[in-house]
């Protein structure tokens, strides 16, 4: 029951977290256009982990991120209804360009496959025609 809990407290922190980088004004993230993917609370509810994607320089968007901290948290206090409102540690998401690299490498393995099958020899099929009539 506490992983459901927690799941519901990520989601709403996320959430949260995605509508109050929409009134930051400082400039570090509004012009590499950060957005909130997902947050992972800890199970005392003291920290979370924030991910984050953008556009633009993510050294840059980090230390702005960190500079919006207190009025992040003061956002979150204000809307959630926590005892204790997490510290916020942003981390720059991986999975984005992981997901992209992985679709990359599928295209060059499916490509490769579609080479190989255009260069066989009908042989082959026929070969399989014939296996198949003798079953029936």
């Amino acid at each position: 029951m506490a992983n459901y809990r927690r799941g519901r407290i990520n989601d709403a922190v996320a959430q949260e977290l995605a509508i109050a980088i929409g009134n930051v004004r400082e400039p570090m993230v509004v012009t590499n256009f950060v957005s909130i993917t997902r947050a992972e609370v800890a199970p005392d509810l003291k920290y979370a982990t924030v991910y984050f994607s953008c556009i633009g320089d993510d050294k840059e968007a980090l230390t702005g991120l960190k500079k919006c901290t207190g009025m992040l948290r003061h956002h979150l206090a204000s809307t959630l209804n926590l005892r204790i409102t997490p510290e916020l540690n942003f981390r720059k998401d991986e999975s984005i360009e992981h997901g992209a690299r992985i679709a990359k490498l599928l295209d060059e393995v499916m490509s490769k496959e579609g080479e190989s099958a255009e260069g066989e020899s009908p042989e082959n099929d026929t070969k399989i025609d014939t296996i198949e009539g003798e079953n029936t």
